[in-house]
């Protein structure tokens, strides 16, 4: 199999099941001519986050990794009307194309964008009572991923779901010896899944337009 059939498949679930939907297409044309980089999840990835948390019944939200907001729009619109999405991203020109792409979408009442790191970011939810959240997507960089996982805990509660992304790193997340701190960021996040007793996790292979990758799965007990 090669990256063009997984793209392919990819092309025509997207084109089967994700009805033509501009406002969203006009997120990624943004977020390419601004130059962010290709890191959005792709359409099915993204029908998947919100059908997700309308399974799961949710009304607040956390996402680690806003990039230009495309998974955020598709978190945020699988909200009830007094659902929130706090939404946390570190570099100030992504942050800029995500604030106009969520102005844009009509869905800025629902969506809570907060600009510096995001381990500060997460101590000053923290700090402000501003959990639990029911549903918690960690999507940024991966050396602090197991930062992350400890900070989501402390702002989740029994049944709040956890979603990691990029866990595979095309295979190489198998090798202990890897020295990519990315690689060396989702083995012990993995391994801190596994430990920890408050945690019933599983984590799943993908392949499509992404590449080969994956994603762990985590209902907190």
């Amino acid at each position: 199999m090669s990256q063009q059939t997984w793209t392919a498949v990819d092309d025509y679930f997207t084109d089967c099941l994700i009805a033509a939907d501009p406002p969203l297409d006009a997120v990624l044309k943004a977020n390419t001519k601004a130059g962010l980089p290709a890191h959005d999840v792709s359409p099915t990835q993204g029908k998947l986050l919100h059908l997700l948390v309308r399974l799961k019944g949710a009304k607040r939200i956390l996402e680690i990794g806003t990039l230009g907001a495309y998974s955020t729009i598709w978190l945020a619109r699988a909200l009830p009307e007094d659902g929130r999405i706090v939404t946390l991203e570190a570099d100030p020109k992504h942050a800029q194309v995500a604030a106009a792409n969520i102005e844009r979408s009509g869905l800025g009442s629902r969506i809570e964008l907060r600009v510096g790191l995001a381990l500060e970011s997460l101590a000053d939810l923290h700090a402000e009572n501003s959990g639990p959240f029911d549903f918690i997507f960690i999507d940024a960089d991966k050396p602090n991923n197991p930062a992350y996982l400890e900070w989501a805990l402390r702002l989740s509660r029994p049944g709040s779901v956890i979603i990691g992304d990029n866990v595979v790193r095309d295979g190489a997340v198998v090798d202990p010896d890897d020295p990519d701190p990315r690689v060396q960021g989702v083995r012990r996040f993995l391994e801190m899944m596994k430990a920890d007793p408050r945690l019933d996790a599983t984590a799943l292979q993908t392949v499509g337009s992404k590449g080969y990758d994956g994603f762990t799965l985590a209902i907190v007990r």
